[in-house]
C-alpha cells in the first residue's frame, strides 16, 4: 500500500482519468462519509470507486462526484468525490479512489490518502482566528507581507495558512521566520507539476487548464484542513486586511456581527482598494508615525504610505472577502461561499471594511482618491513590531 510521505497536499492521480486527488476529510455533517477534494477534467464523467482502509482491511464503496460551479469555464475544475462509509468501516484511516472499470491490479497499486478530521471538535479549538491565503506565486513584496502578518496579529489572528507556489529568497526568509514562531503554516502548492494553471481568472486572458493558480481547490482544502481547529476563518489575500471601525480587534468585532447579523453566518466585507501607484500625504490634521528609514531598502510596498482609496463602484460588494465559522461551510469560493449552512450577510461599511492595498490597472488622478486613515490607529504598535521582525530577519541592522 502506497501512502505519500511528508506531503501536505498529495496530488494523487486516478488511473485512467485526468483526476487529481488532493486531500481527504471525514464529513460529519451530511451523514458519515469521506469528502475527497479533487481537481478533474470537466468533460470526463468517470464512475468512481472508493477504497476505504480500516484496521488493515480494505472495503469498497461507490463514489459520488460533483463539480463546483466556480470553474470559470476552464477545462479543469474543483470537484468533491463523496465516499459513503459502509458497515465494518466507520472510521477509515486511509482512502483511495479508482474507477469502477479499474482492475483488481489497479486497486492493488492505488495510492492512499490519510483521512483527516476524524473527530468533529467544536469546543476545544486551538485557534480563535485563522487566515487562509491562496495562493502565493512569484511573490517578492517582503515589506507588505511583514506588515500584513503583524497587522493580523494585532487584530487577534492566531494562525495564517499560506498555499505557496513560488516566492523570492527574501520572502522565504520571512516565511521561515513566521513558521518558527508558529504563526504561519506554509502548504507547498505544487499543482503546476501536474497541470498548467492559468495566471488569470478567465480563460480568455491566459491559456491554462485551471483558474488562477488553482486558487479554488486551495481555498477548499484550507477550510477543511482547519475546520476543527479554529473558531473563525478568514479567506483573503496577503494584500488585504479586514479592519473593524468601532472596535480594534476581531475578538471584539465578531460578537457585534453575531448580534447584528446572526450566528454562524458568512460575513462579507466590502472591498476598498488603496492603489499603491499613488502616494498622497494625509490631511494636515493627521500625522504619520516616524518610520525606520531602513524600510526603504526592504523590497515591497509600505501600506502606511497609501491611505487613499478608489471611489466606491459597482464592485464594492462583488470582490468581497469573508470571515466565517468553517463548520458552517461546505463549499467556499474566491469571493464568498457556494454552499453553506446559512447565507452570507453584507457587513455595514461603518462597522468593518476590507482594506486592499494593491496595483490597479486603470489610470487614476490623485483628486479622485478618498482619504481613510483607519490604518493609522494601529501604526505605533505596527511600526514597532515590523521593525523587530526586520531586525530579527536581517533586513535591518
Amino acid at each position: 500500500m502506497k501512502v505519500p510521505q511528508g506531503e501536505k497536499v498529495s496530488f494523487v492521480g486516478v488511473n485512467g482519468t485526468k483526476t487529481l486527488l488532493l486531500s481527504a476529510y471525514m464529513e460529519h455533517r451530511k451523514g458519515r462519509q469521506v469528502r475527497v477534494i479533487a481537481v478533474a477534467l470537466r468533460s470526463e464523467t468517470p464512475v468512481y470507486r472508493c477504497l476505504l482502509y480500516c484496521e488493515e482491511k480494505l472495503y469498497i464503496s461507490e463514489g459520488d462526484s460533483e463539480f463546483h460551479d466556480d470553474h470559470f469555464d476552464f477545462a479543469y475544475g474543483t470537484a468533491d468525490i463523496m465516499c459513503p462509509l459502509i458497515s465494518g468501516c466507520e472510521t477509515p484511516s486511509l482512502i483511495s479512489v479508482t474507477t469502477a472499470a479499474a482492475s483488481s491490479e489497479d486497486s492493488h497499486h492505488a495510492v492512499f490518502l490519510e483521512v483527516k478530521n476524524q473527530k468533529a471538535e467544536s469546543v476545544s479549538l486551538p485557534y480563535n482566528f485563522t487566515v487562509c491565503i491562496s495562493t502565493m506565486f512569484d511573490f517578492t513584496n517582503v515589506l507588505q507581507l511583514v506588515q500584513s502578518l503583524e497587522m493580523m496579529q494585532l487584530l487577534g489572528v492566531n494562525r495564517v495558512v499560506i498555499y505557496k507556489t513560488s516566492c523570492s529568497p527574501e520572502t522565504q526568509r520571512i516565511l521561515d521566520y513566521y513558521t518558527k514562531t508558529g504563526l504561519v503554516e506554509v502548504i507547498p502548492w505544487t499543482i503546476s507539476r501536474y497541470l498548467k494553471p492559468s495566471r488569470f481568472a478567465q480563460p480568455g486572458q491566459d491559456a491554462g487548464d485551471l483558474h488562477y493558480y488553482g486558487q479554488i481547490p486551495a481555498v477548499n482544502d484550507c477550510v477543511y484542513r482547519y475546520m476543527y481547529q479554529t473558531r473563525y476563518m478568514s479567506l483573503q489575500d496577503i494584500d488585504e486586511l479586514i479592519l473593524p471601525l468601532s472596535v480594534d480587534s476581531w475578538l471584539d468585532l465578531l460578537p457585534l456581527l453575531e448580534n447584528k447579523y446572526g450566528v454562524d453566518k458568512c460575513y462579507m466585507f466590502a472591498n476598498y482598494v488603496f492603489p499603491y501607484s499613488i502616494a498622497l500625504p494625509p490631511p494636515a490634521s493627521q500625522t504619520l508615525p516616524s518610520q525606520n528609514i531602513g524600510w526603504q531598502k526592504v523590497p515591497g510596498v509600505n501600506i502606511l504610505d497609501h491611505l487613499h482609496h478608489k471611489p466606491i463602484d459597482k464592485y464594492h460588494y462583488t470582490n468581497v472577502k469573508i470571515i466565517v465559522n468553517p463548520r458552517a461551510v461546505f463549499r467556499p469560493t474566491v469571493h464568498g461561499l457556494l454552499e453553506s449552512v446559512n447565507d452570507c450577510s453584507r457587513i455595514d461599511t461603518t462597522i468593518a471594511r476590507l482594506y486592499h492595498t494593491r496595483l490597479v490597472p486603470e489610470h487614476l488622478e490623485p483628486e479622485q482618491l478618498i482619504y481613510d486613515g483607519r490604518l493609522l490607529s494601529y501604526s505605533v504598535p505596527l511600526t514597532s513590531a515590523v521593525n523587530n521582525v526586520l531586525k530579527e530577519t536581517g533586513f535591518l541592522p
